[in-house]
């Protein structure tokens, strides 16, 4: 079917020009001499005003129609009297598409998120979510562009793997074994070796491990891809799946690191603002006031560095009942980071240098023997975004660190062979793509900003 998308007309477009447009009514209003179909293809935020003379031929079955009725029409522009818009169409025919039955549940205004998650088929449908999708496809090309222009090399990480990357054990388990009828050895335990690939395999928890393979004779390369946690979280930040951006490079330390991550960050806001205007007005219009102004101060903001040490003084001096106490040791959780990005730096934060006891096997063990160099960058409103390392590139240290986590060498001896054959420094940092989409669009569920969410007791659609 032949078409102009709505977006090019209304941004090029000009009175006297013919144009075909098709897409789904937003809204419908009559008067006595004229009616107005409000049209959107989803190109863009912003629809087009179909103006529906009172003697125009089929004029009653076209405005009998409701919101998501799909529509085409043909027809000429026309310099617009009223206010919001430059343009009309002014139609010579129309073709009612698609009717839409009046139960359709996202008819009402107002709907609640939390309704529509279990309607994901159909909140595309709304302003909200058409910008969100539109949002994360533009970001998605930001993502590659910005390696693309830095010299990395895309790399391709299994889905299925072997491999627990974060040593968790949270990890969706694959097999082709019978459920009912599971192979068992002498000592009651599953016989693994009989399964499709001869041992127990899980999907990724991350592509960072594979990465480091290519990375240890491209220099430099990213991942971007899916990855899936088991973990029974329920928070508004955790999801089952989700996609995660993780560059690799070579001769590299955990300052380069840091650097790379901030000038990423900066460069898929600034994108945004350029590529996602009307998008980006809707949220801070309808979804958190002045979030383009927060945006902005992000992107031009010089983010700090705080030693994990630090960080723990600074918590523990600020008069707060946390819920969850603080003391040298323990993981940030979420109100922690939070305050420190918020209240204590006001500014996006790097907090560097955690214990060893807290952090994988790869990271690189600094001197002191108690911590590692590593690194999480703490934005407001998300607190973790980002959390990367320096890996370790020394045999002896990673077989120790193996050893001391209960890791099995033997089933990671081609990762400590990279250590053995030309090891050189390195680092890397994960940032999950849809917490920055969180971040972008103001939303606070990660649930929203996915298109059929898996979340514990969830994976429908």
């Amino acid at each position: 079917m032949k078409r102009d998308e709505i977006k090019d007309v209304l941004a090029r477009g000009k009175a006297g020009d013919a144009v075909t447009v098709a897409g789904w009514i937003k809204s419908v209003r009559e008067s006595k001499s004229v009616g107005f179909v409000h049209l959107n293809d989803g190109s863009t935020f912003d629809s087009i005003q179909v103006v529906v003379p009172e003697n125009f031929p089929g004029r009653e079955a076209v405005l009998k129609q409701i919101t998501g009725a799909s529509l085409r029409v043909e027809g000429r522009l026309v310099a617009s009297p009223g206010k919001g818009q430059a343009l009309d169409l002014e139609p010579a025919s129309m073709t009612v598409i698609g009717e839409c039955d009046a139960s359709s549940p996202v008819q009402k205004a107002g709907t609640s998120y939390e309704f529509l998650r279990g309607v994901a088929h159909m909140r595309p449908r709304t302003n909200t979510f058409g910008a969100v999708f539109r949002m994360r496809s533009e970001l998605s090309f930001a993502v590659h562009q910005f390696f693309r222009q830095k010299g990395f090399v895309l790399c391709h990480s299994p889905i299925l793997t072997t491999s627990d990357c974060e040593g968790a054990g949270a990890m969706f388990q694959v097999t082709t074994l019978d459920a009912e009828k599971l192979p068992r050895g002498a000592d009651g335990r599953v016989d693994w070796s009989k399964d499709f690939f001869g041992e127990k395999a899980s999907l990724t928890v991350s592509g960072q491990l594979e990465a480091e393979i290519l990375a240890m004779s491209l220099s430099k390369v990213y991942t971007f891809g899916p990855t899936f946690r088991a973990e029974p979280s329920t928070t508004p930040r955790h999801a089952a799946e989700f996609w995660m951006i993780e560059p690799e490079f070579a001769f590299a330390d955990l300052a380069d690191d840091r650097a790379l991550a901030e000038d990423f960050v900066k460069s898929l806001l600034e994108h945004a603002f350029k590529h996602c205007e009307r998008d980006l007005r809707f949220f801070d219009e309808r979804v958190e006031k002045g979030l383009r102004a927060k945006l902005e101060a992000v992107a031009k903001a010089e983010f700090g560095v705080i030693e994990y040490t630090e960080a723990i003084r600074v918590l523990e001096k600020a008069g707060r009942a946390w819920n969850y106490p603080v003391s040298w040791g323990v993981d940030l959780q979420t109100e922690h980071e939070r305050y420190l990005t918020e209240e204590y730096a006001k500014r996006p934060l790097f907090v560097v240098n955690y214990p060893r006891s807290l952090k994988p096997f790869y990271m690189y063990c600094n001197d002191d023997g108690k911590t590692v160099a590593c690194m999480d960058l703490l934005v407001p409103r998300v607190g973790e975004l980002i959390g990367g390392s320096q890996r370790e590139h020394r045999l002896e240290p990673l077989l120790s660190r193996m050893k001391e986590t209960g890791i099995d060498e033997r089933a990671y001896s081609w990762y400590a062979d990279l250590r053995r054959f030309g090891t050189a420094p390195h680092a890397g940092f994960g940032l999950g793509f849809e917490r920055l989409l969180m971040y972008a669009t103001g939303l606070e569920n990660i649930r929203d900003v996915s298109l059929c969410p898996r979340v514990p007791g969830f994976a429908k659609f």
